[in-house]
């Protein structure tokens, strides 16, 4: 690592300044429909071309495109009739729509939702609390009322963290054998994403996806089809209604929506439901023991004070709310990626 001398911090702010000018054009090229627009021509198309079949300006596009060029989210060639641009893989993969891996839907979650939310970052960090109410003008008490305010917005909500599971779940599955525990809670479990990568990791065991009334309803019509037999659905809120015995339950993204005194409820409701021997996966973006980083984690934590209060913690912190609910061998194993994974046993 090079000395102070060696950075250059006036270059460093600059790209710092630059980070919501990136987002946002990523957001915006997904919004308009270029990615999938270039994948369904098959062949590169000129500023012209994608701006007339999009109903965009053509000097809009052109510095759109050339923009995304820079991002290495297209490749450009320069031809006798002009410029013609195409998707790099990454866009094919992780931009369109139609890709088993794509991310479109958490990008416009972020882009229509959170990024409305942190305009008010500085009135969320002066009074602690989430911004919803800044932002839409409803109340900002029940974070989760305010993500689900309406069908579609709970609906984006589900698709968006379904493609974050679509590339991040297996790891998390795989970080501890789960073999062993065949009845399995998937408790606040959304559009299912997670339990499906489980019963194709894991296909001697049955997932059962416990979640909001309106959650699950949406779950069965939009995400999980009618014949895969081993995920099955409960309705109901965790916290005021009875979880049911099983031998695993997943809480994944779950404890970082809430207070230290929420987690210990809701953990201690699953230790006495659990059956003996069985366990609970925590599945959350961990910080270094000295929140010195990972960087994506401490940004997820003030995505936390925006949107709904609640926090990311370390290993040794939820490892001593496992242990406050009654839960013993507890195992931590990073995986490199975003989320990381927490097993303790009963």
């Amino acid at each position: 690592m090079g000395s102070m001398e060696d950075l250059d911090y006036p270059q460093l702010i600059l790209q710092y300044n630059s980070g919501f000018l990136v987002s946002k054009v990523m957001f915006t090229a997904c919004e308009l429909g270029v990615f999938d627009l270039l994948l369904e021509s098959g062949e590169p198309l000129s500023s012209d071309a994608i701006a007339r079949s999009l109903g965009t300006s053509t000097t809009g596009m052109e510095r759109l495109l050339d923009a995304c060029v820079g991002l290495k989210l297209l490749a450009v060639e320069l031809t006798q009739e002009g410029a013609l641009y195409r998707n790099t893989e990454i866009s094919n993969i992780y931009l369109t729509k139609s890709s088993p891996k794509s991310q479109y839907h958490i990008l416009m979650y972020c882009s229509n939702t959170v990024y409305l939310c942190w305009h008010y970052l500085a009135d969320a960090v002066r009074e602690g609390r989430n911004q919803y109410e800044r932002a839409f003008g409803i109340s900002s008490k029940d974070p989760f009322g305010a993500m689900y305010r309406s069908e579609e917005e709970m609906l984006k909500f589900m698709a968006g963290q379904n493609s974050v599971w679509s590339i991040c779940g297996r790891d998390v599955l795989a970080a501890f054998d789960l073999s062993p525990f065949r009845q399995i809670y998937d408790l606040g479990g959304g559009g299912g994403a997670l339990a499906q990568e489980c019963v194709s990791l894991y296909p001697n065991s049955t997932v059962t996806i416990y979640d909001l009334p309106q959650v699950v309803q949406v779950a069965k019509e939009q995400f999980i089809p009618p014949e895969e037999h081993r995920i099955t659905f409960h309705e109901g809120d965790f916290f005021n209604n009875p979880i049911p015995e099983a031998e695993l339950y997943i809480l994944s993204k779950i404890l970082h929506d809430w207070d230290d005194i929420k987690c210990n409820q809701l953990l201690t409701k699953v230790y006495k439901a659990c059956r003996p021997g069985g366990g609970v996966l925590l599945v959350e973006s961990l910080l270094n023991e000295d929140k010195s980083g990972p960087l994506e984690t401490q940004l997820y934590l003030m995505n936390m004070l925006a949107q709904t209060g609640g926090k990311e913690q370390t290993a040794t912190e939820y490892s001593k709310l496992l242990e406050a609910a009654g839960f013993r061998e507890i195992q931590v194993k990073r995986t490199g990626k975003l989320y990381d994974a927490v097993l303790g046993r009963k």
